[in-house]
């Protein structure tokens, strides 16, 4: 059976003050993927994802997301971004933080029921901070924060996950939980992870996009020396594993 299509993003262009950031973005998302998205700093990565949400209007192309409109499918989409910082001494908790995740089906009065607060108690147990519940949010570590955001994004109950340098704060010994968690979640959940972690990426995706500007690929988790350049437009030094480490060099 085929997985259904979740996001087609057809001839995507996007110019800030006669800038293009991204130029002639094809491609496609489907429910089972877990894909990766690398590229230099600028290159148009956070903004993919923008354009997915509907916050940023590209200059041409079409985007459907969930068979609509990017605007009218926003309801079903996570989305963490790349930099949160808290007011440490602002006194909410992580229950309450998470618990925004159900905000749009509060309705009027803004009274969470008994099914927001089961959403919110499972994205808690899914990103493994249930013991973390009652502790005020600005008081965590930045790894803990990182897992509150996206326990939020969760207790939507999103059908799209996206990411956006999801462990630029979380340090390396949670590094491999986090993304095993992840791993786990993209069984019913498409997740778009921005990264500059490759390695990290390699392992756990089943697709990766290069971007720097345009889409230089798109499709498996292959992804050979001559992409990398194409994306970083510069040589590359490729690292093979296996009985004996060897580098690959080439001249700069």
């Amino acid at each position: 059976m085929s997985s259904e299509e979740v996001v087609r993003l057809e001839n995507i262009s996007v110019t800030y003050n006669d800038t293009t950031v991204l130029e002639s973005v094809n491609f496609l998302i489907h429910t089972d993927d877990f894909l990766g998205i690398i590229g230099p700093n600028g290159g148009g990565k956070t903004t993919l994802l923008k354009v997915i949400l509907g916050l940023v209007t590209p200059r041409k192309g079409k985007v459907t997301v969930l068979g609509k409109s990017a605007m009218k499918s926003r309801k079903f989409i996570g989305y963490v971004p790349q930099t949160s910082v808290y007011d440490r001494d602002f006194p909410i908790n992580v229950w309450n933080v998470v618990l925004m995740g159900r905000y749009r089906n509060a309705g009027l009065i803004k009274r969470y029921s008994s099914i927001d607060k089961d959403a919110a108690n499972k994205a808690l147990v899914t990103m493994k901070i249930a013991d973390l519940k009652n502790r005020q949010v600005g008081k965590l570590s930045g790894g803990e924060q990182q897992r509150v955001l996206i326990a939020r994004a969760l207790a939507s109950e999103p059908k799209l996950l996206l990411l956006d340098e999801p462990t630029a704060s979380v340090d390396p010994a949670m590094q491999t939980e986090f993304y095993e968690i992840l791993n786990q979640l993209k069984s019913h959940i498409a997740i778009v992870l921005v990264s500059h972690d490759i390695s990290a990426i390699s392992i756990y995706v089943n697709k990766i996009a290069c971007l720097n500007r345009q889409m230089f690929y798109h499709g498996t988790k292959e992804i050979s020396s001559d992409i990398l350049e194409a994306t970083y437009k510069c040589p590359v030094q490729m690292i093979a594993h296996g009985t004996i480490p060897h580098r690959i060099l080439k001249e700069h």
